[in-house]
């Protein structure tokens, strides 16, 4: 069962984990970072970011496999069907949650329910892409990716409902117009 203190640093990282925007310069600079970082530490891991159409960046460093390519496929298939991180999701499941891959329900050709693949939320918009990383236990995978995403500076605060802080604030068309 997973521990509750991780569920719920999991719930919170997925409130709070909202870009005020993100682009394809912010995609390169995103991968980039996890993957030096995991370089520099000589993880054999792959790094990705992309979205529903396509790949955004994509490296496998140093001792990584196919499988990692793989791996990081379906996490991040996983992440996009359901707009969650894959460690959320695991441990949701861990905690009593339904077992994604029972007959009926997901492929598990196409997705994989294990951490290191976590949703990119733009605010006013929602998922634009996914950050996934592969090589590395599950919860080291997903802290790398999160490390990565804080450390673009560009994060929304959120109230204490989930919504983004700026919530109830004038759109910028708002306030171009009362200009």
């Amino acid at each position: 069962m997973a521990d509750d203190a991780r569920l719920a640093q999991l719930e919170n990282e997925h409130l709070e984990l909202v870009l005020r925007r993100f682009d394809r310069k912010d995609a390169w600079e995103l991968g980039r970072a996890i993957a030096e970082r995991a370089l520099a530490a000589g993880h054999p891991v792959a790094v990705d970011v992309r979205t529903s159409s396509g790949i955004l960046f994509h490296v496998s460093l140093p001792g990584a496999t196919a499988d990692n390519d793989s791996w990081v496929q379906k996490k991040a298939a996983t992440a996009l069907r359901f707009d969650t991180s894959t460690a959320l999701l695991e441990a949701r499941i861990e905690n009593g949650g339904r077992d994604m891959h029972e007959p009926g329900w997901l492929d598990p050709a196409v997705y994989a329910v294990a951490g290191g693949a976590v949703p990119i939320r733009v605010e006013g918009v929602g998922v634009v892409a996914v950050a996934t990383m592969s090589g590395l236990p599950s919860a080291q995978d997903h802290d790398n990716v999160v490390d990565g995403i804080r450390g673009l500076g560009r994060l929304e605060r959120c109230n204490a409902d989930g919504r983004p802080a700026s919530a109830g604030r004038p759109s910028l068309r708002d306030r171009i117009s009362a200009a």
